[in-house]
């Protein structure tokens, strides 16, 4: 989970709420050098938090948004309207590389020593690693640079917002692999755009599925307030 900092916070006192230690903050933001200097407005990494979601119906197959793999969603269909197919980078479909990794558990896959798990951060608690897992599919996609990835749903969201090859666009003009960022509760949670089943939408990404509160690559739909949906453009 992400936290912004404001002003008043500490270190001590946002271990205490959130159930953890300084140490451990510290640890999961690394860009913190002093345990008594925090700053407002920054973006704070919650280890041992949840990002939470609504698991999609069981079923089998995927049609339309990508190819290969079994699905946690039922069959999941290209959006009406002709959106097509997935956005595309120089390495390929981000979408299909995510689709290439259906299964697996978070905390093994960033240990691979290469392609998507070569580009996880491997400090990331195994059950947060929504942003880490999503910035890796975009990069192994050619779509963004190591220097954009981030293990944080407002900072991803930023780097892209800043990025000329992605625009915002509305989900019902998404496309498989778009990026989609959440509001939960006190936290947020990113995916990717999967398509459409039964007329909801369906994403893809690492989700709190395991009955330990770990994260394995799933797809689901989810109901919660959307912050943005991140188009790529190059």
């Amino acid at each position: 989970m992400s936290y912004r900092i404001q002003s008043g916070d500490t270190l001590s006192g946002l271990a205490k709420r959130y159930g953890t230690s300084v140490d451990s903050l510290m640890k999961a933001n690394p860009d913190i050098q002093n345990k008594d200097l925090i700053y407002a407005g920054k973006t704070l990494n919650i280890p041992g938090s949840r990002d939470s979601f609504e698991p999609g119906t069981q079923g089998q197959g995927v049609r339309g948004g990508g190819s290969g793999g079994s699905s946690g969603a039922g069959n999941v269909t290209a959006p009406p309207g002709g959106a097509g197919p997935g956005t595309r980078g120089p390495g390929g479909s981000p979408f299909d590389i995510a689709m290439s990794h259906m299964g697996k558990n978070a905390g093994s896959l960033k240990l691979e020593q290469s392609g998507v798990g070569a580009d996880m951060e491997d400090w990331v608690p195994n059950n947060v690693n929504c942003a880490n897992f999503v910035s890796a599919c975009l990069e192994q996609a050619g779509q963004i640079k190591d220097s954009q990835h981030s293990a944080s749903v407002m900072t991803l969201q930023g780097n892209l917002d800043r990025d000329p090859n992605f625009k915002r666009v509305d989900l019902k003009d998404a496309k498989p692999g778009d990026v989609v960022s959440m509001k939960v509760g006190d936290g947020q949670h990113v995916v990717m755009f999967a398509g459409w089943k039964d007329g909801k939408p369906q994403f893809i990404g690492s989700n709190n599925v395991n009955s330990d509160g770990s994260q394995r690559i799933s797809l689901t739909s989810m109901n919660y307030p959307i912050m943005s949906v991140h188009q790529y453009q190059g």
